[in-house]
């Protein structure tokens, strides 16, 4: 048994774990685990009220292979299978989809990076996104370990929506409950002049749903301000400035420092949040270095999202609840 310390989540399940939050809103850091050995269902539970509870929780100095990160994931739901996956994602194992380099970007669609990230990225904010979030069913959590990574640089940031939500006044509050917006994927891309492959892609590949702006934790019951940089296009029912001044004040809401959490990675770090209550910002700072970093993920299976009025989210095209 752990001895807990003063810097010891207390609320937590104790089964041997030592929880210790690492920022105040979101994030904690467990030890006195091997995530590749046995795990009784007092641990997996334990676990799992520290993601609840944190919305991301870090494990450092883990041996996992493939088939032990899969085998992990299981104890806590369905791992996703995508249809299509990265190049580097290992041929089998269909549950793991492997990011050798952000510089792989290169190339893809007849863009450079920079200019992939010029043109995909239309507001600063543009980054932050939960995973999948424009299928009417995005993943319920990630589980992402690092295998290589860069000696500075390459952190990723959480933010905790739930939060995030708590946050605004109430009357804020309760002007947003109601609301709905579509997600859709390409979002505020800037189209290349003439042909453009990224543009063809999308239209072939095309995902969006309506989502409600406040969603209930399927779990947990709270509130969690359901929006992101990467995916949301447009309040429903709002013109076109009214929705985006307000989805940039809510943006801007979501991810004040004091909701966040930011991540070093080191070799055989996981990464395991609750993509239903974060979003998550990916590294923007390494891609000129140079140097690999080489990431394996595990989705779990999601739910639709129900809004405050009980109203569920509606897929507008390209997918269908359980079906990738």
């Amino acid at each position: 048994m752990t001895t807990h310390t003063s810097g010891t989540d207390e609320t937590a399940p104790d089964a041997g774990l030592d929880v210790r939050p690492v920022a105040g809103h979101i994030g904690a850091e467990i030890g006195g685990v091997d995530l590749a050995g046995e795990l009784d269902d007092a641990v997996v539970a334990a676990i799992r009220a520290a993601v609840l509870r944190w919305k991301v929780v870090f494990f450092r100095g883990q041996h996992l292979d493939h088939a032990a990160h899969v085998a992990f994931a299981r104890r806590f739901g369905e791992p996703v299978v995508l249809p299509k996956r990265g190049s580097a994602s290992p041929a089998g194992v269909p549950e793991i989809e492997t990011t050798a380099d952000r510089l792989e970007l290169g190339g893809r669609f007849g863009m450079e990076h920079d200019e992939w990230l010029q043109r995909r990225r239309h507001t600063l904010l543009r980054g932050w996104h939960c995973d999948h979030g424009a299928r009417v069913d995005p993943p319920a959590a990630t589980i992402l370990r690092a295998e290589t990574v860069p000696p500075y640089g390459g952190d990723t940031t959480w933010s905790n929506l739930a939060a995030a939500y708590a946050g605004l006044s109430a009357p804020v509050r309760e002007f947003v409950d109601g609301l709905r917006a579509e997600h859709r994927l390409g979002v505020g891309y800037q189209p290349r002049p003439g042909d453009d492959a990224y543009v063809r892609h999308l239209l072939d590949h095309q995902i969006a749903t309506e989502h409600p702006l406040v969603r209930l934790h399927p779990e947990t019951g709270e509130k969690i301000l359901f929006v992101n940089g990467y995916y949301v296009e447009q309040i429903a029912g709002l013109s076109r400035p009214e929705s985006r001044a307000i989805l940039d004040m809510l943006l801007e809401q979501a991810v004040r420092p004091e909701y966040t959490v930011r991540f070093r990675w080191e070799p055989g770090s996981v990464a395991f949040w609750d993509n239903r209550a974060t979003i998550h910002l990916a590294p923007a700072d390494n891609a000129h270095l140079g140097f690999p970093r080489i990431m394996h993920r595990v989705m779990l299976a999601g739910d639709v999202p129900t809004g405050v009025d009980g109203r569920p989210s509606k897929a507008i095209t390209g997918s269908a609840p359980g079906r990738w």
